[in-house]
């Protein structure tokens, strides 16, 4: 008898542990559709595995959860699933944190968005025109990317730095991409200043300014700006990449800047930071709109770029998203404010592209809402076609006497980094630190191309080979003189 009543008891317990974990369920599925899910769950299918990484997905509508999934792996090595409690690491999607804080500190009356950053920063060169915190805010500084300099110096992408080497290195730059207000490039320098800025202004780094002022009053317990390498996460989703041959590789990247990303958090958290923007927990609905209000170049045109934030259109319905990517992490926080309907995807496989996820789970939901799909596909990847290429004829043959004239050291003062030009098997090859040879193409005579990059060549009075400028991408006119 005792047996049987130990045996009772025990199924009891389990009973009651399977009753709170569908309650804690509960505002996951309340309102769900079993039919939609089933779509969803198709769109992830192809990860959802057990040996294979994947993603956390939340999906809002009116205020609630509706529905919440993790598919495939967070840790390949420990076979620890992915949940919507799982901690992904959000690249860009952190931008939007950074510009709340700023805008915070200008409500308090601590600084104003128009204030010339070198009133903050006084390490900035004077580039003429003063570059204001709404330039920063808005992309609109032309100030170079700090990614783009970092590898043009050869440092490697998965070496681990802080602001401080963000600061140091564009602090060296003489130029900018275009006068202030002129044009909008997506700049990841323009975030780790806006981070600089919030730490001196605050006296507090900007990782304990949020934690303060934004996750620990929207209760977002599991979001922190990961400034500290040593930190414990648990939870942890890990970045992997695709494997050679198959499989897949470790590609967690490790650093300690913050402001252009840096955020650790999960679905779950981002449901809460969504909902803010429609409640106004923080600063009121005067400040969440202009948060969402986006900026404009000195001519007086809009910009669909607001506070770390896009606002745009997508098949007819109005969406604010950010997307974000680092090594093997992946995130998309998209947004349709009319519908009170946002969908929440992070991964942790580097070739999975979340904001297309996205959208497929919107079109689920709203696509009775929505126009037909469109020819050019909105995934709200930002600034994408920034790269300033040009459609230049077929490359020119240069005779070896002519390839000659370019070969030698040049050296940039702004990377204090030295390439080399060397003609071999009557080709013009560019070599620089921690850099495969990369043949150079003839477009004409001084102007070359190398990869996704455009040299053109500097001749003094008497046609002798003086330097050469290069533009690759989100860096313009990058000046080298020859020794």
């Amino acid at each position: 008898m005792i047996q049987e009543g130990t045996g009772l008891k025990l199924t009891c317990s389990s009973l009651l542990f399977l009753i709170t974990l569908l309650l804690a369920e509960a505002p996951a599925v309340a309102f769900q559709n079993d039919a939609l899910t089933a779509r969803v769950d198709q769109v992830f299918a192809e990860w959802n595995k057990p040996d294979s990484p994947g993603c956390a997905l939340a999906v809002v509508k009116q205020g609630r959860i509706i529905y919440k999934r993790g598919y495939g792996m967070a840790d390949l090595e420990h076979d620890a699933p992915i949940s919507p409690a799982s901690v992904f690491y959000i690249g860009s999607v952190s931008k939007q944190f950074t510009a709340m804080a700023v805008a915070l500190l200008a409500r308090q009356g601590k600084l104003s968005l128009d204030d010339d950053v070198r009133k903050y920063i006084p390490e900035l060169p004077d580039y003429g025109a003063p570059i204001t915190a709404r330039h920063l805010i808005h992309h609109t500084s032309g100030l170079r990317d700090y990614n783009t300099l970092l590898a043009l110096a050869g440092r490697r992408g998965d070496e681990a730095f802080n602001n401080d080497v963000v600061l140091e290195i564009t602090s060296r730059q003489k130029g900018l991409n275009f006068p202030p207000g002129e044009q909008f490039l997506y700049s990841n320098t323009g975030y780790a200043l806006l981070a600089v800025i919030v730490e001196r202004v605050s006296g507090m780094k900007l990782s304990a300014f949020a934690e303060e002022n934004i996750f620990k009053p929207l209760g977002m317990t599991n979001t922190h700006f990961h400034d500290d390498l040593s930190r414990i996460v648990k939870n942890r989703a890990y970045g992997y990449g695709l494997k050679r041959g198959g499989g897949f590789l470790l590609d967690t990247p490790y650093n300690e800047r913050s402001g252009a990303g840096g955020v650790f958090t999960t679905a779950e958290d981002l449901f809460k930071w969504d909902q803010s923007f429609y409640d106004g927990h923080i600063g009121g609905p005067e400040f969440i709109r202009q948060l969402e209000t986006p900026g404009r170049l000195n001519n007086g045109r809009q910009l669909d770029y607001a506070f770390g934030l896009t606002v745009s259109q997508y098949r007819g319905l109005r969406v604010v998203q950010h997307g974000g990517s680092l090594g093997g992490y992946r995130a998309h926080l998209l947004r349709f404010p009319e519908q009170k309907f946002s969908v929440i995807c992070l991964c942790n496989l580097s070739s999975i592209n979340p904001g297309r996820l996205a959208n497929q789970v919107a079109e689920i939901y709203l696509g009775d809402q929505m126009k037909q799909s469109e020819s050019t596909e909105n995934a709200g990847t930002v600034a994408a076609s920034q790269s300033r290429a040009r459609n230049d004829s077929d490359p020119v043959t240069l005779t070896p006497a002519q390839l000659e004239q370019y070969m030698g050291d040049y050296y940039s003062d702004e990377l204090q980094a030295t390439y080399k030009v060397v003609l071999d098997g009557g080709k013009l090859y560019f070599q620089h630190k921690g850099a495969p040879e990369n043949p150079l193409a003839a477009v004409n005579r001084d102007v070359f191309t190398v990869r996704s990059m455009r040299v053109n060549f500097k001749r003094d009075t008497q046609s002798r080979v003086t330097g050469f400028t290069l533009d690759a991408g989100r860096v313009i006119n990058l000046q080298f003189v020859k020794k």
